[in-house]
């Protein structure tokens, strides 16, 4: 008999056995683009395991547009600070993505995380992640051009949604990147001319990965190894 996949890789990770249990706390929900699931300094009342679904961690700067320092997919879970025993969330976290998630109450989670089982463990490695996510996108942001770090987002994005295609607008990619719309217009128009995407009316299509990979910074290779596990 067929096993079918399991959407969230930290569920995946999880012995089949537990996973199962799990479930049975769990509730199958949709995000919809532009979603507020947190606000910042405001309670987290549920944690989401992402399955098609993209999620932008957003911090605000007074005078500012907010500020991505992080991006969650598939690969994670939203609602880190509750596994830290904080229960206010630091971040503001709009949905990029529509898609499915797995959702679960912050004290059902609260009680499975205090048991010291898989789930734990699991999590314990998905910080981690998130702590090196966190710290190469903040050297990325203040040394890297424009173009890489539009390249490396595309690449982090497919790698979260699973797919080639999908709508962003210049200036929603602006605002995450931390930069005026006019320099994410001219990356933009660059990584097109170089047939690596293709880029109109907000729709991108990535055409050619291995090339974007190339032209993208060091740093999206830094995090997905980490993630991959075969960070040297």
């Amino acid at each position: 008999m067929n096993r079918v996949p399991i959407a969230n890789d930290l569920l995946a990770a999880l012995p089949r056995k537990e996973y199962q249990r799990l479930l049975t706390l769990l509730e199958s929900v949709t995000l919809t683009f532009g979603e507020v699931l947190y606000e910042t300094g405001k309670p987290i009342r549920n944690v989401y395991f992402p399955g098609d679904s993209l999620v932008s961690l957003l911090t605000p700067v007074e005078g500012h547009m907010a500020l991505e320092t992080g991006l969650v997919g598939r690969e994670g879970m939203l609602g880190i600070p509750l596994a830290l025993g904080i229960n206010r969330s630091p971040v503001c976290a709009l949905v990029l993505g529509t898609g499915t998630a797995l959702r679960m109450t912050s004290a059902r989670f609260r009680s499975e995380h205090g048991k010291y089982g898989p789930l734990h463990r699991e999590l314990s490695r998905y910080i981690h992640e998130r702590m090196v996510q966190i710290t190469q996108t903040a050297a990325c942001n203040r040394f890297h051009p424009v173009e890489g770090r539009l390249a490396r987002w595309l690449l982090m994005t497919r790698d979260r949604m699973g797919t080639n295609h999908f709508r962003l607008t210049q200036e929603l990619l602006a605002n995450m990147l931390g930069v005026l719309r006019v320099a994410v217009t001219k990356a933009a128009g660059a990584l097109q001319r170089r047939k690596l995407i293709g880029y109109r009316r907000g729709n991108i299509i990535i055409l050619d990965a291995r090339g974007l990979e190339a032209a993208s910074c060091r740093c999206y290779r830094v995090v997905k190894d980490r993630h991959d596990g075969t960070e040297i």
